[in-house]
């Protein structure tokens, strides 16, 4: 199933928005990552970087592109750009930048924690029924991030994938790695456009560069995963080229729902976000 969402977003960064707010970024770094949260947009993970590196790894064009939560449920009558929707709130902000809403926020050397009030991705309504909660950690070379959703609405929305979480990532870096169910070497992808599904035989995934350097990622629990390229216009790449991936799980939203989830993110080398990873896997 192609996934409504992330077709909005090349979509989208073609489309004249409503100018953002003024953005506001706080930073950890520990000395081996950077990294960096926009309270003008819900509070999400829009900068990841090496400590002393001014190379921003993630794709944060608008508020629709940063490692963040997003869900989806029933279909609502409203419309994004000519389009009809559904009900879909968005951790940063909707596809006019309307942003969501900061409620509670703290920062100390290494931990960041939030709470904010999602929007509607195709209204920007604010959903008042849905709370977001972030608590993000630096751990060495790792991060790690808990997510929460909780759900205090009357309607049960049906069965959707959700995206657990949604990450952007520059579009240099296009080469996707993962191992495939039934597999056991990681084998080597470059997306395309659509969305593509994979079901995965363990919970982690890596873009990367032409030097095999990149992002990693790994959500315990996960078995499938979707991801596109988006290339975007070859002379402008930052307006709308990217590389897209999000680990799925196909839940219902119904009146009380509380869901919580917990991702690690790390940079380096192929063999050095395996290496991480797995030692933070050894640890569930």
């Amino acid at each position: 199933m192609i996934r409504l969402f992330t077709l909005l977003f090349l979509i989208g960064s073609l489309v004249p928005a409503v100018a953002a707010a003024p953005e506001e970024w706080v930073y950890l770094d520990n000395g081996k990552i950077r990294l960096g949260v926009n309270k003008s947009g819900g509070g999400a993970i829009g900068w990841l970087s090496e400590s002393g590196r001014d190379s921003n790894v993630l794709n944060r064009y608008d508020l629709g592109r940063y490692v963040q939560q997003s869900w989806y449920g029933a279909e609502d009558g409203s419309d994004w750009n000519g389009k009809p929707w559904r009900w879909n709130p968005v951790q940063g902000g909707n596809w006019e930048n309307a942003p969501a809403e900061l409620t509670t926020f703290s920062a100390t050397e290494n931990v960041i924690e939030s709470v904010s009030v999602p929007v509607h991705w195709a209204t920007g309504e604010l959903l008042r029924e849905v709370t977001l909660r972030q608590k993000i950690q630096l751990l060495d070379f790792v991060v790690r991030i808990d997510y929460e959703m909780d759900y205090t609405g009357t309607v049960t929305h049906p069965l959707q994938d959700q995206e657990l979480p949604a990450v952007f990532v520059d579009a240099a870096y296009p080469n996707l790695h993962f191992i495939a169910r039934g597999e056991t070497a990681p084998k080597t992808i470059v997306p395309g456009w659509p969305n593509e599904r994979y079901e995965i035989a363990q919970p982690w995934i890596a873009y990367t560069d032409e030097n095999d350097r990149g992002i990693g990622v790994v959500v315990p629990g996960i078995e499938t995963i979707t991801c596109y390229r988006a290339e975007g216009d070859p002379n402008n790449r930052a307006k709308a080229a990217c590389s897209y991936v999000a680990p799925i799980k196909r839940m219902v939203i119904e009146p009380g729902f509380s869901f919580r989830y917990t991702v690690y993110l790390t940079l380096g080398t192929l063999p050095e976000i395996r290496h991480r990873l797995a030692e933070e896997m050894k640890k569930w």
